[in-house]
């Protein structure tokens, strides 16, 4: 498993070459008054009523939105059902909502995540593929990084004959700061296998787009 996305209860890796760079995590204390210089810097005071306890709020709120640093997409996909009548069509899930953060801002972006993926030996239950979602979802991210990652998660885990992703969301780095563009959105696709053929490319996205039941 790549270091980057190892559990760090101990240690945080901080780049891809994350065995080269290694730092202590820092403590909870350590995180509280990191959240009372931002706060000094924006310019309150932490010590005001109504911000006394944000450090240990934000801490808090850190750890469940960054939790996919201590989740393995490998273990939730590790179980394959094989028994499927031999069903060898598009197994596709739609829809899946995520929130996630930007990487250079630590702004979020929202959206949906659309999977689908042709059988090979078996499949995999589909509340899996929203969770893979949400792993790599709860980090620190770009979208197209997630995108990619998800796709070869799934490649990996199931050795399906292809996989297809396709990510939308708005980011808020564009909506709440800089050129301010309220509604824009942003997609982004990765495709492996069969799906690299064109003509499966449009069955995925029209299937996608199709209204629903």
């Amino acid at each position: 498993m790549n270091p980057v996305v190892k559990s760090l209860s101990v240690e945080r890796a901080l780049s891809p070459s994350a065995d080269k760079f290694l730092v202590t995590q820092p403590t909870q204390e350590q995180a509280e008054a990191a959240v009372r210089t931002l706060i000094l810097w924006a310019g309150d005071d932490p010590a005001r009523e109504g911000l006394a306890e944000t450090p240990q709020r934000v801490v808090k709120a850190y750890k469940e939105l960054y939790k996919g640093y201590d989740e393995d997409p490998d273990e939730i996909l590790s179980r394959v059902f094989e028994e499927v009548e031999a069903y060898q069509d598009m197994v596709l899930v739609r829809d899946i909502p995520f929130h996630s953060h930007c990487e250079h801002h630590m702004v979020p972006f929202v959206g949906k995540a659309h999977i689908a993926y042709y059988p090979a030996k078996g499949v995999v239950g589909l509340s899996k593929l929203a969770r893979v979602v949400e792993v790599y979802a709860r980090r620190l991210q770009t979208q197209e990084t997630m995108t990619a990652q998800i796709a070869q998660a799934i490649d990996k885990a199931l050795a399906p004959r292809g996989v297809a992703v396709l990510v939308e969301a708005e980011h808020m780095c564009m909506s709440m700061r800089g050129v301010q563009k309220q509604g824009s959105s942003t997609m982004t696709t990765q495709y492996t296998g069969v799906f690299k053929d064109p003509a499966e490319q449009v069955r995925f996205f029209t299937m996608v787009k199709s209204p629903g039941l």
